[in-house]
């Protein structure tokens, strides 16, 4: 019989954990998760884990390594305090994008992120958008993969108005765009693009028509934003009356927040995953996944269906 649910929060995203603190009724557990002075990282939880059902909430946003390790000393300490089950809430999935061998000698870095975390101690993983769904299979414990497409779209509803249209910035997110289209009841449409290294693209071509329409760029990640203000410059050439940008994860990295500002992208809708506290401009608008993730640690501690929450 698990015990009472405990929250215990790192220091990667401190407002969404407080977040879902407030709207479950539970404190934050005291835990202290701070530096040695010779930057090594120091983790004490300061009350009794015995038995009781502990979600670690850290979000692997910048500091990719630091939020990492903290994390994986957290599970630990979790682990050797008998908590009686330990579910690593982690809205933010760092190295997703590594997910398989593309090239030779290379890691699957994905893989080995999953590894560490079972090693460390967590026997349930809620996640929020993985960039690739197949990463569940990297684990041999249970995976709750979360959708903050209902998030995404109870925003953009109240907020695109006339004729619009849902894009996919490249063929691996069609069903995303399909099931916001479906939503907002409009139609898709596709970039044909080609990376010829990391954080490198080159939009070629749009399939679909995008003429007098309202462009809703849908994306799960917004790095350095070279693909969404590419893609924002060709669908305006191709008669695009304006531009969205709505993606779960905003990492905005390197030059992204200066081509985002410089861009005519009409507003970049993003979820609070990751910490934004120094990445906000003007035309940045962010939405909290605060009551999805807290929902689904209540349904995950009383036994309940997560994936009714999707339905």
């Amino acid at each position: 019989m698990l015990g009472n649910i405990k929250l215990i929060t790192g220091n990667s995203n401190p407002k969404l954990a407080q977040e879902v603190s407030e709207y479950l009724g539970i404190p934050l557990s005291d835990a202290l998760v701070g530096r040695f002075s010779d930057g090594e990282v120091r983790v004490k939880i300061n009350e009794s884990m015995r038995g009781e059902d502990v979600f670690v909430l850290q979000s692997l946003g910048p500091p990719v390594n630091e939020n990492i390790m903290e994390l994986l000393l957290i599970l630990d300490a979790l682990k050797r305090a008998s908590a009686g089950r330990i579910t690593a809430v982690i809205p933010y999935y760092a190295y997703s994008r590594q997910d398989r061998k593309d090239k030779p000698r290379v890691p699957i870095s994905a893989r080995l992120i999953a590894d560490l975390l079972t090693v460390a101690g967590a026997q349930r993983l809620i996640v929020v958008d993985l960039h690739s769904p197949q990463i569940q299979g990297f684990f041999n414990i249970p995976v709750d993969n979360l959708y903050a497409l209902n998030v995404l779209y109870e925003y953009i509803k109240g907020r695109v108005d006339g004729d619009k249209v849902v894009v996919s910035p490249d063929a691996g997110g069609v069903e995303r765009a399909r099931l916001l289209a479906n939503r907002l009841g409009c139609g898709i449409a596709i970039i044909y693009k080609r990376r010829p290294e990391p954080n490198v693209a080159e939009v070629l071509d749009i399939v679909g028509d995008v003429k007098d329409k309202k462009a809703i760029i849908v994306d799960d990640i917004v790095d350095t934003a070279g693909t969404v203000v590419s893609a924002t410059n060709l669908l305006l050439s191709k008669g695009a009356s304006g531009v969205f940008v709505a993606a779960t994860h905003g990492v905005f990295s390197g030059p992204a927040i200066e081509r985002l500002k410089g861009s005519p992208v009409e507003e970049v809708i993003v979820t609070n995953t990751l910490n934004l506290e120094d990445k906000t401009f003007e035309k940045l608008r962010v939405v909290s996944t605060a009551p999805l993730i807290a929902e689904s640690i209540k349904r995950a501690h009383e036994g309940e269906s997560i994936s009714s929450l999707f339905v």
